[in-house]
């Protein structure tokens, strides 16, 4: 009997309490997922993004074959000595030639005349793809002095350290010898001075014009609204959003995201030092901020990417998370991290707007020059072979034979592109380009210093 009644109190109780609503019933820990952005989530991968690191990764081979081309006596070197200093750039032992055989478009073998032995040396085309990045790299000097000049307005002091800048030189367009042709060339924007404390140099803003203190993020805002109009306040302090292919969004996730782009922030450029950041309204601002600090950085680039370790560099001088992967992953539709290119030991952040396809929206120059190479690597072998023999039976005046290789070279599914369909050799580039019995000099191209950056690459945050 008293069993009995105990099983009944307990199905009143439950019978009693079915009517309460089920949102009062969720933990915390659920309802703020309506609230905030969640954490923790898991990266999603975007070929397009991957593809771009994978071509990166054989042209940072390729540029440090080249530096090491120019700064050898007549920008040539012996085959025999090749495997000796390729290992100073962490190539493995007989790694070297093969190496340089795979991209006959950048790398010529030749034999001297002289010595009678194998050497190795950069082809016109190459050389030609040199020679513009540096000119291009000249002609946009004027915009990387505002470029630096906003990479320091975005500092709380004014100031970062050189060698901070000196490591992520590259992305911002600055060239190698930046702390005398920008820094000291202008003295009215720039000043350098040797810290007391910690004994490091450091580079400082002499004055935070404020024509300059305008966010990319803005510009974007306003061309959005003007084209698309919509409400005010919905815009006012929206950030473009484009997730990756394959990531689900949720209803809390969606309703998280809309209440995170209507919430309003302190700019970048702005000085905060005034504000009480103690309350929770001001570390939520704080942490958009820290969104915005990043994107404007990542505009600043002339690639619109850059290595997470190196935005590491930057953190405490800008106010940024410390953990910044788990930090950026909060935000796919806005950043994306690729783990491609250097076998996982770096990441490379992209700024997801700035890219369609894999290719970059709004080209400069200096990008243009530096896709050039990467064309020259992606470029056939095959196609280099066929540039000899046309070149070799162009001296010897026989068309017909010009004819049958051009004919066999097509129906074996080489490079269509290579040959026109009227006959002719191409429009842009010579056909003895890559022939190893050409003959050129390579005075043209300045043995200029090449300074190592393979350092640079294993620094973490």
């Amino acid at each position: 009997m008293h069993v009995f009644l105990s099983i009944s109190t307990k199905l009143y109780h439950l019978k009693s309490t079915s009517w309460i609503p089920t949102v009062f019933l969720l933990s915390p820990k659920q309802m703020s997922q309506s609230t905030s952005i969640p954490r923790n989530q898991q990266r999603i991968r975007d070929h397009g993004y991957d593809d771009y690191m994978e071509v990166e990764k054989k042209t940072r081979k390729v540029t440090k074959f080249q530096e090491l081309l120019l700064s050898q006596p007549n920008s040539m070197i012996a085959i025999s000595r090749l495997d000796m200093l390729a290992r100073r750039y962490g190539f493995k032992q007989y790694e070297a030639g093969k190496f340089i055989l795979k991209f006959p478009h950048v790398f010529e073998v030749f034999e001297h005349p002289i010595q009678r032995i194998l050497y190795c040396r950069l082809t016109r085309k190459s050389l030609l793809q040199i020679e513009q990045e540096k000119q291009a790299l000249l002609a946009q000097l004027p915009l990387a002095v505002t470029r630096l000049r906003k990479l320091l307005m975005l500092s709380n002091t004014g100031r970062l350290r050189l060698e901070h800048v000196r490591i992520a030189r590259k992305e911002f367009g600055l060239p190698d010898d930046f702390e005398f042709s920008v820094v000291l060339k202008y003295p009215k924007y720039f000043r350098l001075f040797d810290a007391k404390e910690t004994r490091n140099k450091y580079i400082e803003v002499i004055e935070k014009d404020p024509r300059l203190a305008v966010c990319a993020v803005e510009n974007v805002r306003e061309r959005e609204y003007r084209e698309k109009g919509g409400d005010e306040e919905n815009v006012r302090f929206l950030f473009k959003v484009n997730f990756p292919p394959g990531f689900k969004i949720g209803k809390y996730y969606k309703i998280a995201v809309w209440k995170w782009q209507r919430l309003p922030y302190w700019l970048p450029y702005e000085d905060i030092s005034g504000y009480d950041l103690r309350s929770l309204e001001a570390q939520k601002r704080m942490e958009k901020r820290a969104v915005a600090t990043i994107h404007e950085l990542l505009s600043l680039t002339v690639e619109k990417k850059i290595t997470l370790e190196r935005i590491a560099h930057f953190r405490l001088a800008m106010d940024l998370p410390k953990k910044l992967k788990d930090f950026l992953l909060q935000h796919q539709g806005i950043f994306y991290i690729s783990t491609r290119g250097n076998q996982g030991k770096l990441h490379t952040v992209f700024l997801r707007e700035a890219y369609k396809k894999g290719e970059l929206i709004e080209p400069n120059d200096l990008y243009l020059a530096r896709r050039r190479l990467a064309e020259l690597v992606l470029l056939s072998p095959r196609k280099a072979v066929l540039d000899k023999k046309l070149v070799n039976y162009t001296k010897h005046g026989d068309d017909e034979e010009i004819a049958d290789v051009r004919r066999d070279y097509v129906e074996n599914g080489g490079d269509q592109e290579a040959v026109r369909e009227d006959g002719g050799e191409e429009s842009v580039d010579s056909d003895d380009d890559c022939c190893i019995d050409s003959e050129y000099t390579h005075e043209e191209v300045n043995n200029a210093d090449v300074t190592d950056d393979a350092e640079d690459t294993h620094i973490t945050e």
